[in-house]
Formats: C-alpha cells, sequence, structure tokens
C-alpha cells in the first residue's frame, strides 16, 4: 500500500472517530459547560446590555437649541447680507427644562426595565438548566434499559439459533421458535424506541452545552438510591416560600407591578408642562440697539393633559396585580400536584429493597438455565421474560420519574431542595 493512500485512510479514521467522539461528563460538568458555550445565554445577556444602555439614555437631557437670525437685504443701503456694524443679526439659545420629576421618573422606569431583564434572563438559566437535568437523566436511564434489553437480546437470538435447529430436525413444533421470535422481535422494538430517544437527548444536551461531542452520563447509582431513601423534604409551605422569594418567574410579575406603578407616575408628571428657557440677542431689530432679552416658554395645558396615557398605565398596573395573584395560585397548585406525585412515586419505589432488586437477577438466571433444560414450558418462560422486562423498566421508569420530581420542585422553588 502507497503512502498517501495510507495517510487518507488514516485521516479518514481519525475524522471518523472525532465525528462520533464522545466525552463522560457528570451533572456538575454539563452545567459548567452550559454556562460557558450556550448561545442562548450568550445571546440573551445582551438584552441585559440593552436595558443598561437605555438607563444611560433616560439621564441624558435634550440638547440646547440655538438659533440665528442674519440680514438677506437691506432695501434702504441697497445691500446684500448686511451683517456688519451697522447691518442686523440676531442670535438665541434656549433649553427645555423638565418639570413635575419626568426626568428623575424616566431614569427610575429605565432601571426598573433592566431588573426586569436580569430576571428573564435569570429564568432563562433556570428553564435551560431543568432541560439539561432531565435530558442528562433521561439519557442515563435509556442507556441503562438498552444494556438490559441487548443483554436479553442475545441470550434470546441464542435460543432462537437453537431452537432454529431442533425445529429443522422436526425435534420441536415450529410454533415454539416463532414464539420466541416474537418475544426477541418485541424485545427489539423496545431497544429502538431506546436508541431513538438516546438520539434525541444526546442531540438536546448537545445543544444546550454548545458542544459536538456525544455525552456520555456519569451517575453514581448507589448515592441515588442513598438519596431517595433517606431524604427529608420541606412540606410544599415551606417551598412556596421559597418560590415567592427566588423564583424568577414570579419575581418578574412582582416587579412589574412596581415597574407599572413607575409608568403610572411617568405619565402623570408628562402632563406637567416643561419649561423652555433661553436669552437672545438683537442688533438693531429690537426696541433698542444690541438688544439682549430673557426668553421663557411654557405649552398650555388647555387640552392634553396625557389623560389617556394615564388611564392606560392605570389599567396596566391593575392587571399585573391581577397576574402576581394568579401565579402565587399556579405556584401553589404547581408543588402541590409536583410534591405529590414525587411523595406517591418514592412509597411505590420503596417497596422494592435492594434484596428485591437482586433477587430478579437470581430468578431470571435460573429461570433461563431450567427453561435451556426443558424444566420449564416455553409459555411459562415467556411469560416471565415479559414480567421481568416490564418490572425492571417500570422500576428505571420510577427512578427517572422521582429525579424529575425533584428537579422540577427544584425549579420552582429556585433552590436546591434536592441535592
Amino acid at each position: 500500500m502507497s503512502l498517501p493512500r495510507t495517510l487518507f485512510m488514516a485521516i479518514g479514521l481519525l475524522s471518523g472517530s472525532l465525528v462520533h467522539a464522545q466525552v463522560s461528563m457528570t451533572l456538575g460538568d454539563c452545567e459548567q459547560t452550559f454556562r460557558k458555550n450556550n448561545l442562548q445565554l450568550l445571546a440573551a445577556q445582551y438584552d441585559i446590555d440593552q436595558a443598561k444602555a437605555q438607563v444611560i439614555q433616560a439621564r441624558i437631557w435634550d440638547q440646547p437649541y440655538l438659533s440665528g437670525e442674519f440680514n438677506a437685504i437691506n432695501p434702504g443701503a441697497n445691500r446684500y447680507f448686511d451683517v456688519g456694524n451697522q447691518g442686523q443679526k440676531a442670535a438665541a439659545v434656549s433649553q427645555l427644562i423638565y418639570l413635575g420629576g419626568k426626568k428623575r421618573n424616566e431614569v427610575a422606569f429605565a432601571k426598573n426595565n433592566q431588573q426586569l431583564a436580569e430576571l428573564q434572563f435569570e429564568d432563562l438559566i433556570r428553564n435551560l438548566k431543568l432541560q439539561l437535568r432531565q435530558s442528562f437523566y433521561t439519557l442515563y436511564f435509556d442507556r441503562q434499559n438498552i444494556h438490559m434489553l441487548e443483554f436479553q437480546v442475545g441470550n434470546l437470538d441464542s435460543l432462537v439459533g437453537a431452537y432454529n435447529k431442533q425445529s429443522d430436525l422436526h425435534n420441536i413444533s415450529l410454533r415454539d421458535v416463532v414464539r420466541l421470535q416474537a418475544l426477541s422481535l418485541q424485545l427489539k422494538k423496545d431497544l429502538l424506541d431506546f436508541r431513538q430517544s438516546i438520539n434525541e437527548e444526546e442531540a438536546k444536551l448537545q445543544l444546550i452545552t454548545g458542544t459536538s461531542e456525544v455525552i456520555e452520563p456519569i451517575l453514581d447509582s448507589s448515592a441515588l438510591q442513598q438519596r431517595f431513601r433517606n431524604i427529608t423534604l420541606k412540606t410544599p409551605d415551606d417551598i412556596l416560600q421559597s418560590a415567592v422569594q427566588k423564583n424568577p418567574d414570579f419575581l418578574y410579575t412582582q416587579t412589574l407591578i412596581e415597574n407599572n406603578e413607575l409608568m403610572l407616575r411617568w405619565q402623570k408628571s408628562l402632563s406637567v408642562p416643561d419649561l423652555t428657557l433661553g436669552g437672545a440677542y438683537d442688533q438693531r431689530g429690537g426696541a433698542f440697539n444690541n438688544q439682549v432679552n430673557v426668553t421663557l416658554g411654557m405649552p398650555l395645558p388647555l387640552w392634553n393633559r396625557n389623560k389617556g396615557n394615564i388611564r392606560s398605565a392605570k389599567a396596566g398596573l391593575e392587571q399585573s396585580k391581577l397576574n402576581k395573584d394568579y401565579k402565587v395560585a399556579e405556584l401553589r397548585a404547581q408543588i402541590q400536584t409536583t410534591y405529590a406525585n414525587w411523595q406517591q412515586t418514592r412509597n411505590q419505589y420503596l417497596q422494592f429493597s435492594d434484596t428485591s432488586r437482586a433477587n430478579f437477577g437470581i430468578v431470571y438466571n435460573g429461570i433461563l438455565q431450567n427453561f435451556q433444560k426443558r424444566n420449564i414450558s416455553l409459555l411459562d418462560f415467556t411469560d416471565f421474560i415479559e414480567s421481568y422486562n416490564q418490572s425492571l423498566l417500570s422500576l428505571s421508569d420510577m427512578q427517572k420519574q422521582l429525579l424529575f420530581s425533584e428537579e422540577t420542585l427544584n425549579y420552582l422553588a429556585n433552590e436546591s431542595i434536592f441535592e
């Protein structure tokens, strides 16, 4: 084989391994990578920068207004643009002075908008973190289920091969072979479902963490079992108390009330007329030469008192108060439901002791050996395999649902209730 061809083959193998590269990660590793690389977080940070810029802009006053007047035609002296010592020119400068606390209210409103942007960013982190954890746990348990099913499919395929040979020799019925093949096919269908689920969860994890590598979840199952058994949980009322203090979605609703109060105050201040203060110089057009004046101006508040905007701000304020009450009721209902689901799942899960779980494996090996020795019937064997598979998959699903409930309570309270 020539050197270039060998080189190209090596590069091809290397690139193929890079495409399917895997990296083992704990949940903590995933979260650290997520905070560094997630594109949604990086983009959302600019919302806060924009809100900060609006605070800077709100502090800026309008520019002073400068105007001038210069002679174009002097008909008496038959001159054009007569702006010299004997000509005519005038100049004025004015500055808008805000009254009624407009500028102060505008700045306060902009600062509150910055707080809302920060809460939205925190809520985005919270939502993405929940998605990451759910995908991490789903991927872990799906992989465990695949290992279990692959082991059983291997055993069944061996049995199917042996039964085929016996069927060809007319030692056993073809019906028995088909029965084993049907059971193997069902297990392979389950395997396909889990593999497709794994593909989806791997893609989600890669997107959230911002990595191109396939993530292999690392989880200490023994520590997990201890946590399921020994954890002491807060009451729903305590969790609700944490939620109203730390949940960014609720705090956003609460801060929105302050935002609407500031908007109402700002709109009321806009109904106060502003003052325009300035100075003017007129060379020859006034009562006397080189006249210097102070100018004052103020709009008359006759028919525009900003009533529509004030009424709109009042409606927005009342709406935000009702939304806050609804959010409290929603949090309470979500916490109570999730808490009840967690308790029920945990109670059911704890009925299976470690001894019972070990006995499953012992009985499985015993049934398989006795079937191979033809000490039990095919019907009894297939019934047991189906029940065995369903039991193990249900046990795995209970563990996953327990973790989902725990993470949902962490999500609602925005604190680590479960560690």
